[in-house]
């Protein structure tokens, strides 16, 4: 059975060298003046996914 990429996943998501799923804080885009600093540098980094997701992420990410 062919297994095709879903592309509005793989834009999201990232996998790392060791399987972890990780994704963008949400929030970047615009409204980030009246935020403080700390809740702006927070929103620099990127955040794992828990486990539960990860697995149906991962299938959707990697085509077969």
């Amino acid at each position: 059975m062919n297994y095709k990429t879903n592309k509005t996943i793989a834009k999201r998501f990232k996998i790392t060298k060791k399987g972890k799923v990780i994704k963008r804080a949400c929030g970047q885009d615009h409204f980030n003046a009246r935020d403080p600093g700390k809740k702006i540098r927070l929103k620099r980094k990127d955040f794992p996914i828990s486990r539960c997701f990860a697995g149906v992420i991962k299938k959707n990410i990697i085509s077969s």
